[in-house]
């Protein structure tokens, strides 16, 4: 069975955004990339990053991890704000909202219904790993179907802002288990957990 995979960039305080919710890695970001960070994205994780970035960069590989990527409406209006109507055009995008009433883009599916009847029906169906980039009450519906958390975490704090599962999140402690980890020379910190029990 597929897995969904909560693959996604945090301070070492939790944030995956600042308080307006903004692009981190943006013009105006504060999300450090140094080059052994986009080394390791570009020979690990191809398919995580952007369309625009994958043409800068001649990136042309499948990818091994994800064909299938979800986002709410909040994260993609990110791409929307900068003229990006589907920043994953090599994977199945599909964005959960109840107030997008159509598409901008042809290839991004919208899915007005209840997101964990969703997760569990791509669950189902062939193919590899379902990546969810967030945000943070997106991840909080889906909370009980996560399979494996991949935390890129950054070496900074912030402080205050968008956290990694939002105030939403019903409280249900749960264990983790470190199956795998990468430390690059710049700081940052690959981390990816699997699921192992409620508490």
């Amino acid at each position: 069975m597929r897995k969904l995979v909560y693959y996604i960039a945090t301070t070492l305080d939790g944030f995956i955004a600042g308080p307006d919710g903004a692009d981190p890695t943006g013009p105006d970001g504060f999300w450090p990339i140094p080059e052994d960070y986009i080394q390791h994205l570009m020979a690990e994780y191809p398919e995580t990053l952007p369309g625009p970035a994958r043409a800068a960069l001649n990136v042309t590989a499948e990818g091994t991890h994800f064909d299938t990527v979800l986002e709410g409406r909040r994260s993609y209006e990110i791409g929307l704000k900068a003229g990006i109507t589907d920043a994953y055009p090599h994977l199945r995008h599909l964005v959960f909202s109840r107030t997008l009433t159509e598409s901008p883009d042809p290839a991004v599916e919208l899915v007005a219904g209840d997101p964990v009847a969703k997760v569990r029906e791509l669950k189902q169906q062939d193919g590899k790993d379902i990546w969810l980039i967030g945000g943070g009450e997106l991840a909080s519906a889906l909370y009980t179907e996560i399979d494996q958390l991949i935390l890129k975490v950054g070496p900074l704090t912030i402080g205050s802002g968008i956290p990694l599962f939002s105030h939403k999140a019903a409280f249900d402690p749960c264990r983790w288990e470190l199956t795998d980890h990468t430390v690059l020379k710049s700081g940052a910190a690959y981390l990816t957990y699997a699921r192992a029990n409620t508490l």
